[in-house]
């Protein structure tokens, strides 16, 4: 489908009037994203607290959801508002006691990098693999595993500059071999770049992501899939969901219940109405066509677009830079110009009506598929005026 026929189901969010290139953070929403909301009111006001039959039921059709794009149809996917507290779940059911020890990479998100952060000064040793270059990452984590190793903690996609980690099943076995959870964030590629598990070698792993981004679903909508050999783990930091559907038949009041499968992952009381949204969304693109490697083709172009726009405004490399060694292929959703003013430069483009945004020296450009060739031209023609008069 064309932007032209697109944008036109993204009416609140204006996109065809608006230079939106933060598509790697926060894409727009469809419109019937609206109507999962008044539905979710709608069956509250209903149903009153016996809701929750049918808001569960939206909880299923949004795990369902994030196991196809994962490529494992009837996966155990836990659900959650953030990562973070996914993370946190993850971290307290592995054996931190026994195997103090964590890896993971100087590139990942705010989520792991802070947390992980934190645990350090609380005694837990943390094992920080140099990001770059993204070609070795794998091989070098792997090279850190044995069995002082709790968990490997490691995107598919560095958040930062798009790169795509690649060889990421050959770490699998390696963490198998030594008794190692593998956790993956997969954030940065859902919607944007096709994920297979069983193709990608990554069966055994853990998984976590979200759908704020290139998915369109909005907040208050992250995943952990939960694999094969773990769905008898015993998280410690869980909510009373957790033994919901084992309240009234526990066998041993004194010891702490679950729930069969995601159940053991489960918080407790939440606001549904993300599920409704998502769930509406996520039939939106089944009904338009698309699929991960339909975004995929749209994103490459866009993209490839960009770059071009770019490499005309002929720039000098201490002003604004991109990497022209690496193919298309080798990064994700989006475009990331080196630039030492990259903060100054996203102020700039904001005051031209264009938004963007930077993570250090990287100034970050994400078309969606509902822009037009001559919005992502205007942008980047934007970014040519900023370095001019700076």
């Amino acid at each position: 489908m064309r932007p032209e026929e697109l944008a036109p189901h993204y009416s609140r969010f204006r996109v065809a009037e608006r230079l939106l290139l933060t598509g790697h953070s926060h894409q727009a929403w469809p419109d019937v994203a609206l109507a999962g909301h008044v539905e979710a009111f709608s069956d509250a006001a209903d149903a009153v607290d016996a809701k929750w039959e049918r808001a569960f039921a939206k909880a299923d059709r949004v795990r369902a959801g994030f196991a196809a794009l994962l490529g494992d149809p009837g996966g155990v996917v836990a659900l959650g508002a953030s990562t973070h507290e996914l993370v946190i779940r993850f971290l307290s059911a592995v054996d931190l006691r026994g195997r103090p020890r964590l890896v993971t990479t100087d590139g990942e998100f705010h989520t792991l990098r802070r947390q992980l952060g934190r645990l350090t000064e609380a005694g837990v040793e943390v094992v920080r693999v140099p990001a770059r270059p993204a070609r070795t990452l794998a091989e070098r984590l792997a090279s850190q595993v044995d069995s002082r190793v709790a968990a490997v903690l490691v995107s598919s996609v560095l958040f930062a500059d798009a790169r795509i980690v690649p060889d990421l099943g050959a770490l699998a076995p390696v963490c198998g071999r030594h008794g190692v959870e593998l956790l993956v964030d997969v954030y940065h590629a859902l919607g944007v770049v096709p994920f297979s598990l069983p193709a990608m070698g990554l069966s055994t792993a853990w998984i976590v992501g979200g759908g704020y981004k290139y998915l369109q679903l909005g907040e208050g909508n992250c995943f952990l899939r939960v694999p094969p050999h773990a769905h008898a783990a015993r998280p410690v930091v869980t909510g009373w969901f957790a033994e919901f559907a084992a309240l009234a038949d526990r066998d041993d009041p004194a010891r702490v219940a679950y729930g069969p499968g995601a159940a053991r992952f489960a918080g407790a009381t939440y606001d549904p109405t993300s599920h409704y949204r998502a769930a509406r969304v996520l039939d939106f693109f089944a009904e338009h066509g698309l699929t991960p490697e339909t975004l995929r083709a749209v994103s490459l172009r866009q993209n490839d677009l960009l770059a071009a726009e770019f490499d005309a405004l002929d720039l000098s490399s201490a002003v604004a830079a991109r990497d022209r060694d690496s193919p298309r292929a080798a990064f994700g959703g989006f475009l990331a110009l080196r630039a030492p003013r990259a903060a100054e430069f996203q102020r700039a483009l904001a005051e031209r009506g264009v938004l963007t945004d930077s993570r250090g020296d990287c100034l970050r450009f994400g078309p969606a598929p509902y822009l037009r060739d001559d919005q992502l031209r205007a942008a980047m023609a934007a970014l040519g005026d900023a370095a001019l008069v700076r």
